[in-house]
């Protein structure tokens, strides 16, 4: 994919937004959540919305679809025109005839917005059924023709499947496939591939764009990544708090930002290009990795099977105050990796050596002494904190298991908030009450607090705008300097690898591809996996922290003839 260089203007109208304000219900006397949105969208185009979490984005989303969630956030002036159609005093069943006809929209994640009880196909159908007079034959035919058309395999078995049966990229297929049956004006994109790996979301963004070009549908592309905005979009307008802060065709916004926020978000994507190595410590290795297998379903009651083979054969080590990165698309074995070696899984076969101990067979109460050395951050921070408990308790909890009287695990838990950046007061605070940027430092913390040797990162940034990514990968990178605590990073991000790992390990179906200093595996990959996950990176071809293109860029939206 590449940089358009399309003239819209002449294409007729689509959506247009005109002094939009929503506010919280009841209190019209706060801060707008929006105040005074101004957008336009055309035929054909891809208009993207970029903006830190908290901007307004998503909320902008749901205005236009009239899906605000009742009794919290309503309309309180403005317009929302859709072909002549206005949204903002649309009745409810108006809106239900508007949706999927007129105007669709494709959720962030696919596992809430699918019904986990109904087979993908009858979902599907269900549109069909609720806005046409087709027998169930034609509905049928249509569903599996549109399935085909977003390019599922074997479309009459995954008709009959599950939602849970299917990966990540097959969902967001099959919600892309509800969204345009019907061949609606409008198609709104919340998000649609922030969860998946570089190569399913080059697949899910070459799709989008594949069928708006055969259908001539408006896109309104809602992301925090600017590496996908300069993959897709046309026109690109800029949200922060509420407001449209900076407007842009493409070209015009990569290469001259006018505001001091844009240049923010666009200067905060990390480079393709790894940092410079750091030193090798002539200390002992923090953990020492040989031969590990981990097979799924193996065995079973009445008879041995094959299983699944999710790790085979890894070797490697870190030394103190390194990184080394794991890199794959979702399935190819990272997280499981990751899990064996902190012991939340068995692994079949191999040596994990933390300590100078030898802990893959170990008993769990063997295992016991041994955990301190290993801690995990996990990648969702909206859940991997307790709810109920206060941050002071989630941050004292480990090293009073192991010891530390309670005042000291308080003094400590105090200290620990300033190293991640927070205020020593916030202690008393519960997790809802922080952002997720914030909570992921709590996490960090917590992780922080048993004075670890190995520090277990799993897609710890992934689920974080940009701007916040940089910051908890800014502060990864203190932590290192400060306590030396050696860390295995996960991540299918390599833009995030890059900026972080000493070392990268490559990781297909199971298999280690290809591993070694970071510099090396990402600048001159030599394996033709990795070569296919650094072109799907989006936007590669782009210096964004400098505002100018790599290399010659095909096609330049904007560019003149």
């Amino acid at each position: 994919m590449e940089l358009k260089s399309r003239d819209l203007s002449e294409a007729p109208r689509v959506l247009k937004i005109s002094k939009l304000r929503v506010c919280l219900t009841g209190r019209s006397n706060a801060v707008p959540v929006l105040d005074g949105i101004d957008l336009e969208i055309r035929a054909g185009e891809t208009h993207c919305l970029v903006g830190e979490s908290g901007s307004g984005k998503s909320v902008t989303s749901l205005a236009a679809m009239g899906l605000l969630p009742k009794d919290a956030l309503e309309i309180q002036g403005g317009l929302i025109d859709l072909e002549g159609f206005e949204i903002t005093n649309a009745s409810p069943s108006e809106m239900r005839e508007l949706r999927a006809r007129r105007i669709a929209m494709i959720f962030q994640e696919p596992m809430t917005a699918l019904n986990p009880v109904l087979r993908v196909g009858e979902q599907i159908e269900e549109v069909l059924n609720m806005h046409t007079d087709l027998s169930q034959a034609e509905a049928k035919k249509r569903t599996l023709d549109m399935m085909e058309q977003v390019h599922l395999p074997d479309v009459n078995r995954i008709y009959q499947a599950f939602p849970h049966q299917l990966s990540g990229g097959q969902r967001q297929r099959i919600m892309i496939a509800m969204a345009l049956i019907l061949d609606p004006d409008l198609l709104i994109a919340d998000e649609p591939t922030t969860a998946l790996d570089v190569t399913t979301q080059l697949q899910i963004l070459k799709l989008i764009a594949e069928m708006q070009e055969r259908r001539g549908t408006a896109v309104l592309f809602i992301t925090h990544d600017m590496g996908v905005v300069a993959e897709i979009a046309d026109t690109v307008s800029v949200m922060q708090q509420g407001r449209i802060v900076e407007r842009a065709r493409i070209r015009d916004l990569l290469t001259d930002p006018k505001e001091d926020y844009t240049r923010k978000l666009l200067t905060a994507v990390p480079s393709l290009a790894p940092r410079g190595a750091r030193g090798v410590s002539e200390k002992r290795d923090v953990i020492t990795v040989e031969g590990l297998d981990m097979t799924y379903g193996s065995s079973g009651f009445f008879r041995k099977s094959e299983g699944v083979n999710a790790a085979r054969d890894v070797n490697f080590s870190i030394s103190p105050g390194r990184t080394l990165g794991i890199v794959g698309e979702s399935g190819s074995g990272k997280s499981t990796v990751a899990r064996c070696i902190m012991r939340l899984i068995d692994p079949t076969a191999g040596k994990v050596t933390v300590a100078g101990t030898e802990i893959a067979q170990l008993s769990r109460r063997q295992l016991q002494p041994y955990r301190k050395h290993l801690q995990i951050v996990f990648q969702d921070p909206y859940r991997s904190l307790n709810p109920r408990w206060t941050v002071a308790r989630s941050l004292c909890e480990g090293p009073i298991n192991f010891g530390t009287p309670r005042n000291e695990a308080m003094e400590k838990a105090a200290e620990l908030m300033e190293l991640v950046d927070l205020p020593r007061d916030a202690l008393d605070r519960y997790p809802h009450q922080f952002s997720g940027g914030q909570r992921q430092r709590i996490a960090i913390a917590r992780a922080v607090a048993m004075e670890p040797d190995l520090l277990v990162a799993d897609e710890a940034v992934s689920a974080l705008d940009v701007s916040v990514q940089a910051q908890v990968l800014n502060l990864l990178d203190d932590i290192q300097k400060k306590l030396g605590v050696a860390m295995l990073f996960i991540t299918h991000d390599l833009r995030v690898a890059a900026q972080i790992c000493d070392d990268v390990l490559v990781m297909q179906k199971g298999l280690v591809v290809e591993q070694g200093p970071a510099g090396e595996v990402l600048s001159n990959p030599r394996h033709d996996y990795t070569r296919n996950l650094i072109e799907a990176a989006p936007g590669r071809h782009w210096d964004f922290a400098n505002f100018r293109a790599l290399d010659r860029v095909p096609e330049l939206k904007g560019a003149t003839e």
